[in-house]
């Protein structure tokens, strides 16, 4: 299983990106898919979950209204579209895959416990 996160970069505060993550090595469909960052000495924290089917999804606290998060199965591609940048968004964004065998189709989790699969990050620094 291969998940590779790109989109990330050295952007000012207000800006807008969207990170994108391709999955391979998997059955795309059946994987619930969430975003993750971590900032330097900070734990890792979700900031974005979608259900198999992307009817359902749920945000961390500080990014709700900026970010959103899509998922695209027949491209096997999850995306996050993040807007209003701010600094301390700074922090390697990492997507992953998570069973959601015997869920319902709009199920998701941003458990970080709850994910089998992980990419190996993509950077966005915020400069102020």
């Amino acid at each position: 299983v291969q998940l590779q996160a790109s989109g990330g970069g050295l952007v000012q505060a207000g800006d807008s990106l969207r990170l994108s993550c391709a999955a391979s090595g998997l059955s795309f469909p059946y994987y619930v898919m969430g975003w993750f960052r971590q900032a330097p000495g900070k734990e890792r924290e979700s900031v974005a979950a979608i259900s198999r089917t992307g009817g359902g999804t749920g945000y961390g606290d500080s990014v709700k209204g900026r970010f959103t998060i899509s998922r695209d199965n027949a491209k096997n591609m999850v995306y996050l579209q993040i807007n209003n940048l701010k600094s301390e968004d700074t922090a390697v964004y990492y997507c992953a895959a998570g069973t959601s065998v015997y869920k319902t189709d709009n199920w998701y989790t941003q458990s970080t416990n709850e994910y089998l699969y992980w990419g190996q990050g993509t950077q966005v620094t915020v400069s102020s």
